[in-house]
């Protein structure tokens, strides 16, 4: 930032007292929220959230300080904007892994192949050698495992798959009706609106690397 658009001092105090406010704002909200999902609490905590990065930024092009607060992206989707009784739902998963051990990865697929050869066949592009294929073939493995088991259940057993967790997130987005068969398997996520979202969980080592118990600002919600 050139000197010359530098903030002044009474810029930086004005937003420090428009976090006050919305500091106010929030514990009032807290203390006369209807329930758990008030709207009146997420809308005065996006506030509070907002007033604090403005200040943080002030501070920061003036005296270079910075703030002890940690917001990790709860802006990361827009108000929502759907019907308020939906009568459909779509449920969008992902989850992210390394393969963290591939010769575990490889054994376990190639033990399912043994016991079940048909299980190798698409993974492996078909043929006599199929079940082979998968014991040296990390892309056929994943095929074979994800194949034959539930996705919960292989979040459950990944380490014994040889994967190691990464970020996942699901969205319970709201449909006005349901999709007909086989409408959207060609292009399952592009019809994904964020202003459809009814409530997300979110599972991320950030939240425990950035955020301790004492922290003043939490997340909205990431595993709500």
């Amino acid at each position: 930032m050139s000197d010359a658009a530098q903030p002044s001092a009474a810029e930086v105090r004005a937003a420090a007292e428009a976090v006050k406010a919305a500091l106010d704002r929030h514990l009032d909200a807290v203390e006369r929220r209807s329930g758990e999902d008030d709207p009146a609490v997420y809308a005065a905590f996006d506030e509070l959230a907002a007033a604090a990065e403005v200040y943080d930024e002030l501070l920061y092009d003036t005296y270079d300080e910075v703030t002890p607060f940690e917001i990790p992206g709860n802006d990361a989707l827009p108000a929502y904007a759907g019907p308020e009784e939906p009568s459909a739902l779509s449920v969008l998963i992902r989850r992210d892994y390394t393969v963290a051990e591939p010769q575990r990865l490889l054994h376990q697929a190639q033990r399912v192949a043994d016991l079940d050869p048909d299980a190798a066949d698409d993974a492996a592009a078909g043929g006599a050698d199929a079940a082979a294929v998968v014991g040296t073939s990390v892309h056929a493995a994943l095929g074979v495992l994800f194949g034959e088991f539930e996705p919960d259940e292989i979040a459950s057993r990944h380490k014994e798959f040889g994967l190691e967790e990464g970020d996942s997130t699901l969205w319970v987005a709201a449909a006005d009706d349901p999709a007909e068969p086989g409408e959207w398997l060609s292009a399952p996520f592009d019809q994904a609106d964020p202003q459809r979202v009814v409530c997300r969980f979110d599972v991320s080592a950030v939240f425990d690397e950035e955020l301790g118990d004492d922290d003043l600002l939490e997340p909205l919600d990431h595993e709500r």
